[in-house]
């Protein structure tokens, strides 16, 4: 996807009297070329990099899917720059799922490099959001992309996790998933997760998909509005 995703939360958002920073991470929307590293780190130090150029010291974090994985990534190396930490639709990177379905990640980039990118990038679309305008805005969003840039793009998803023991995350915690989220092992796997996180606030978007926030946009302000109302101070 790209920074247009957020779209339906920036108003809102500022309107509370937030600023809000949207961005493409490095090889997404207008961020060209991917370079010759891309890694769920690397994207991580791009994050932090420009909060550093903004004149920030902390932020607030509202990462989907690849985003999630972002996130948490700077929460895990770097929990002093954050207030708090929101994620649609991704799983815990600390902690890492099955034999099985760890063998289907790894697989998956070989997978999905011989897979014909029109096709692809439809089911892409399909999979992504419930409803018709954000399927539309999915298919645009990933048409952005070369088929090798997706793939380098999933290999850094496929390598990310890393098991951390008794970690957990301190900062206040939003966890979000669509109801129609049949993205890998999202739905499945988030109860579990909040039960770990001591700081977690767990809600599922009705009718909505993997992009949660753009299928129900109203329904997600209201709760991501009222947890930073909740949990973070001015």
């Amino acid at each position: 996807m790209d920074h247009r995703m957020f779209d339906p939360q920036i108003a809102p958002l500022v309107d509370e009297g937030y600023r809000v920073v949207t961005w493409d991470v490095r090889g997404h929307g207008q961020s060209k070329p991917i370079g010759d590293e891309f890694t769920v780190s690397t994207v991580a130090d791009d994050l932090l990099a420009l909060i550093d150029h903004l004149g920030h010291e902390t932020a607030i974090l509202i990462g989907q899917s690849f985003g999630g994985y972002v996130s948490q990534e700077v929460v895990f190396r770097h929990p002093a720059r954050v207030d708090a930490v929101v994620v649609i639709g991704t799983t815990d990177i600390t902690t890492l799922p099955s034999r099985l379905e760890r063998l289907g990640l790894k697989l998956s980039p070989y997978l999905f490099k011989v897979w014909p990118a029109g096709h692809l990038r439809t089911l892409i679309a399909e999979n992504t959001a419930v409803t018709p305008d954000v399927q539309q805005y999915a298919a645009d969003a990933a048409g952005q992309m070369t088929k090798q840039e997706f793939v380098t793009v999933w290999k850094a998803v496929a390598t990310c996790l890393h098991e951390e023991p008794g970690y957990r995350i301190q900062q206040p915690f939003l966890l979000t998933h669509g109801e129609y989220d049949e993205t890998g092992i999202i739905s499945k796997a988030a109860p579990g997760w909040a039960d770990r996180e001591p700081n977690c606030r767990y809600e599922v978007i009705p009718d909505a998909g993997h992009n949660a926030n753009q299928d129900n946009p109203d329904v997600f302000n209201r709760i991501l509005l009222a947890f930073l109302e909740e949990t973070v101070s001015d």
